[in-house]
């Protein structure tokens, strides 16, 4: 696999959305955790938005290359919850949220940038409207947030979604989610590579972006 200088280019411009969402998602799950009474994460150093404390080098590189991956897993433990269904699923669900409302964050702020200083999101050039660095960033953070959401609420373990499920999975269903909790990092790499996991989040993905921009064209125009 061989790349260019455009290809770096635009792995630099992803990369500031990949380390905050990556960052903020984690950050979420140990907040959450440790809101409902887990201090676990915060012990970890996990309640922190530095990279360095979330980045898993695999799942980082998968992110950068295939468009998909993950960051080390925020560690809880549900003794510690005065609920542990409910607040298994808030936490689990808080990566997932964090994501969007970065998202919904950025729509918002590129927007009025859009309205009141659209010199730093387009520029002339040869009497061409282009894209500026900083516009292509934006836009990077607010797919990237989109996408890692999307793809965390998939129920299969690792992923958060699977999380979720577990709460709701009856004791007859626990052989087949034992099964995907073996096998399951195995099995998104085998749907992400073959494409599956592309078709399977695109409608998702399509409809939140539609969404956010409709709040960018509301809050004044692109």
């Amino acid at each position: 696999m061989r790349y260019g200088s455009a290809d770096i280019v635009e792995m630099l411009l992803r990369l500031p959305g990949l380390l905050w969402a990556l960052s903020f998602h984690e950050f979420c799950h140990g907040m959450a955790a440790y809101k409902l009474g887990d201090y676990t994460a915060a012990r970890q150093g996990r309640l922190s938005l530095n990279p360095l404390a979330h980045l898993d080098p695999v799942g980082t590189l998968m992110l950068i290359f295939f468009r998909f991956g993950w960051a080390k897993p925020v560690q809880i433990n549900s003794r510690n919850f005065k609920n542990p269904k409910r607040d298994i699923v808030l936490v689990s669900l808080a990566g997932a949220a964090g994501n969007f409302l970065s998202a919904l964050v950025i729509a918002i702020f590129y927007g009025l940038l859009a309205r009141f200083f659209p010199s730093v999101l387009l520029s002339a050039g040869n009497r061409i409207m282009v894209m500026t660095p900083f516009q292509m960033v934006m836009m990077n953070m607010l797919m990237i947030n989109v996408g890692l959401g999307i793809f965390n609420l998939i129920p299969i373990p690792p992923l958060d979604g699977s999380r979720v499920l577990s709460v709701f999975v009856p004791a007859s269903g626990l052989r087949a989610f034992f099964f995907l909790e073996r096998y399951g990092m195995i099995i998104i790499l085998a749907l992400a590579l073959s494409g599956i996991m592309g078709r399977i989040m695109e409608p998702f993905f399509g409809m939140a972006v539609f969404f956010l921009f409709k709040i960018i064209g509301l809050v004044g125009g692109v």
